[in-house]
């Protein structure tokens, strides 16, 4: 694969690229760099951004050769106290989260797991953590308190400091030339970047992917695009406003008919954007159901074509939910049924349901 078509690839993952010419540059000097992306076990269930749409962006990337590293930040989750701070059962989400990529789908051939705990053994990783933070000011490490789903003023705990100083580490101590994470990650990212070279180590990559939105109506306000693509993102902690990955089809359905979908209206609308970053990733077209009163069926080919459609009133609100709502079930059915018949997720799931969670 020639360099420009692995590019483009990559191009479709990365809604920000911090820089193109690096990341080209990196492509003509290795066939397989390394990427990583990292994730905090938190919570009892799986939503579709982290399940779905992740699966997506790491099977592009490793379609143009890019090896990945995942790593599973247990001391994270512990620092940021998430699960009332046991890191025990952080780890057993973990572990159930590795259980549902495999579901998904995701080319585990090409995808090597790492855990935060085990890097915790090694001596190098400190002496890594302990550079970063040497460089750093304290004001700018609480400037990157979003990473940890938390406003600077949120950053209480000492441990919760640590954090960014520890996600920047990671990316040295995994060796990773890209790092392929969510637009909420940018600020750390940004700061490897900074100091990478003071360390007398590298400039990595970012490839930043796109946050899918909740089904709620957007917020108001006056934030700039990217802290409003993270006050938009689907969360956990807003469960009516989020596809799981083990949510029935009733639940689907439920939840798709109450979201924010104003007609002709294209402009930050979830169930547009669901169709845009998932369904038209799986299917070659998308199929409306209509009855002939309201003119019949309509196949869409292609995103645009959808949109043009939406935003020309051709297309109302409630055929466009019910047929996400469907194609997102035929995307979830096999997801489901594997997890199901898996005895090892299965076991995991009725442990992590068990759990209090807390923010």
């Amino acid at each position: 694969m020639e360099t420009e078509e692995r590019l483009n690839i990559i191009s479709q993952v990365g809604e920000e690229i911090v820089t193109e010419e690096d990341l080209r540059q990196l492509l003509e000097e290795k066939k397989n760099p390394i990427a990583y992306d990292g994730f905090e076990p938190s919570g009892t269930s799986i939503h579709i951004a982290q399940g779905l749409l992740r699966a997506i962006n790491i099977n592009k990337m490793t379609k143009a050769g890019v090896k990945f590293k995942m790593w599973v930040a247990d001391w994270h989750a512990w620092a940021n106290n998430k699960i009332g701070g046991d890191l025990e059962k952080i780890q057993t989400v973990g572990k159930y989260l590795i259980e549902v990529w495999k579901a998904c789908g995701m080319d585990i051939d090409n995808v090597e797991f790492v855990w935060a705990s085990e890097a915790a053994k090694d001596d190098e990783y400190w002496k890594m953590v302990m550079q970063v933070a040497r460089n750093s000011t304290v004001k700018r490490i609480l400037r990157c308190g979003q990473i940890m789903g938390r406003k600077e003023g949120e950053v209480q705990q000492a441990s919760q400091i640590l954090y960014p100083c520890m996600q920047a580490a990671d990316i040295f101590y995994l060796k990773c030339d890209i790092c392929q994470l969510g637009m909420d990650q940018r600020k750390v990212n940004m700061l490897a970047r900074e100091i990478g070279p003071k360390l007398g180590l590298w400039k990595p990559v970012i490839v930043s992917h796109h946050m899918l939105m909740g089904l709620g109506e957007p917020p108001k306000s006056d934030a700039n695009a990217i802290e409003r693509s993270i006050d938009m993102k689907m969360s956990k902690s807003k469960p009516d406003s989020a596809i799981f990955m083990d949510d029935k089809e009733e639940d689907i359905k439920r939840k798709m008919n109450k979201a924010y979908c104003p007609e002709g209206i294209i402009h930050e609308n979830p169930v547009l954007e669901y169709c845009k970053y998932l369904i038209f990733e799986r299917f070659d077209s998308i199929q409306i159901e209509r009855p002939e009163k309201w003119g019949g069926n309509l196949e869409f080919k292609s995103y645009d074509e959808l949109e043009s459609a939406f935003q020309k009133k051709e297309l109302h609100p409630a055929d466009l939910k019910a047929a996400v709502a469907n194609y997102l079930n035929q995307m979830l059915e096999p997801v489901r049924k594997k997890l199901e018949e898996s005895k090892t997720a299965k076991e995991l799931k009725k442990k992590i349901s068990s759990f209090e969670i807390t923010r």
